[in-house]
């Protein structure tokens, strides 16, 4: 079967693989020099991206110079999943997922419905090195530095128009925590994800950083690979889900999953709400709410 198949034209068997995935692609490419060119070619790499990405470059603002010049789609196909660039206004940031080539999107802090957030008191936006420009990915000009507040208040949408059909969604908070950080200490909040204006997906998370590392450091360092196996028996001890370290210095927070079918309209809604302690909260930094397929 397998020599019937290399028999075919190399166009024929490109056009087969560029219904598969990016995934598949690279697995493809190591069954035989001919699949390996086939599989490598630009008519498979230019099936796996989205149309709205070209358009978005051109929309960005960024310029001539982010114009697709590579010297291969599957090379641009990479520049697309490690370079996230901004739309709308710079709101949101837009990338794809390596593995599967669906859209991704950051919404940024400043595009989130934060309560009081037009009180200095309470909130303030500032700008870090590091939210902005990380090794060439764009983020955001400003982020959301949260003061002291009491009433814990925090909303974002988008639009499902721009989600990637057939797809689960997972949407995370991307925050880290500054100075005399405080109040969420054994303290959970309440996560809500869903269509806007249904009931949606409810449930606990935790943004106590510093007890997630003190009990990452009880962890042995041949299990520290293998973090997520615990987190089931964290969940229960601490009250809700544990917040995990990314590998860009952020720390993020799982508000929940939702799957997108492509005919769903409106916008997907995400909640993140604690009213009811009443104990000032302060010192954290918000990037935005990063909106992401869930890994297979």
């Amino acid at each position: 079967m397998m020599s019937a198949m290399q028999a075919l034209p190399e166009g024929c068997i490109a056009a087969a693989i560029s219904f598969t995935s990016p995934r598949d692609a690279c697995r493809l490419a190591c069954v035989s020099t001919t699949f390996r060119s086939a599989a490598e070619s630009d008519a498979v790499w230019d099936r796996f991206l989205p149309p709205e990405y070209l358009s978005a470059i051109c929309d960005s603002g960024s310029g001539a110079s982010s114009s697709p010049t590579m010297s291969s789609k599957k090379k641009f196909y990479l520049r697309a999943c490690h370079n996230p660039i901004l739309i709308n206004e710079g709101k949101l940031s837009f990338w794809l997922d390596k593995p599967s080539g669906k859209k991704c999107y950051m919404i940024s802090a400043r595009e989130l419905k934060i309560v009081w957030s037009d009180t200095p008191a309470y909130w303030g936006w500032i700008s870090l090195p590091e939210a902005s420009v990380k090794k060439k990915k764009k983020r955001f000009a400003e982020v959301a530095e949260l003061r002291r507040v009491c009433w814990f208040d925090i909303r974002g949408e988008i639009s499902t128009s721009l989600l990637s059909p057939m797809t689960t969604y997972v949407a995370y908070l991307v925050f880290k925590p500054t100075g005399d950080y405080t109040g969420f200490e054994s303290n959970p909040v309440e996560a809500t994800i869903g269509l806007a204006g249904s009931e949606g997906q409810k449930r606990t998370v935790k943004l106590d950083t510093v007890r997630e590392q003190q009990v990452q450091a009880l962890v042995p360092w041949f299990l520290r690979g293998f973090n997520h196996r615990l987190a089931p028996m964290r969940d229960d001890d601490c009250g809700g889900l544990p917040p995990e370290k990314r590998g860009d210095g952020w720390w993020e927070i799982e508000l929940g999953a939702v799957f997108y079918g492509g005919d769903e309209e409106g916008d997907l809604s995400m909640t993140i709400l604690e009213i009811e302690r009443g104990n000032w909260k302060r010192s954290l930094v918000f990037q935005g709410i990063e909106i992401r397929p869930k890994k297979e």
